[in-house]
């Protein structure tokens, strides 16, 4: 199994906090010839809402190049799209990253295109007190 980001507990307790169940953690998944491991799995389990299940992959950005841990996590997230197709196709896929990468990386230009580009969806956390900050759809 792969290695655990460093905020990978703070994300996972921010998630509950926020009324999702953690399912795996991993979250396994084969797809034709390869398998692969997502960081975490969860299901909401509020009454509004129950039976929505997501997919998280967390990121710190705490590298010396954002830019460079951005091309490692965007290779995996679409990498991550197409083996859920295969497994688990009405689950959604996100990308966990801290507030100070969202408030400075994800601001520029750049990298809104690439986000707008392949759709991705990110949960910001305040990884300090262990809470979710924004859903970005």
């Amino acid at each position: 199994m792969p290695a655990r980001d460093i905020f990978h507990h703070s994300v996972k307790t921010a998630l509950q906090k926020d009324g999702w169940k953690i399912t795996d953690d991993p979250l396994f998944i084969r797809c034709v010839d390869v398998e692969l491991y997502i960081d975490l799995g969860a299901s909401l389990i509020t009454a509004e809402k129950t039976g929505q299940q997501i997919a998280v992959e967390v990121k710190s950005f705490t590298r010396s190049s954002a830019l460079s841990e951005f091309h490692t996590a965007l290779g995996q997230v679409l990498n991550y799209r197409v083996a859920l197709e295969c497994q688990d196709p009405e689950r959604i896929l996100y990308l966990a990253i801290p507030t100070d990468a969202f408030d400075t990386f994800f601001q520029l230009e750049f990298t809104q295109m690439v986000m707008q580009r392949y759709q991705l969806k990110l949960i910001v956390c305040d990884m300090k007190q262990e809470v979710i900050v924004i859903w970005q759809n």
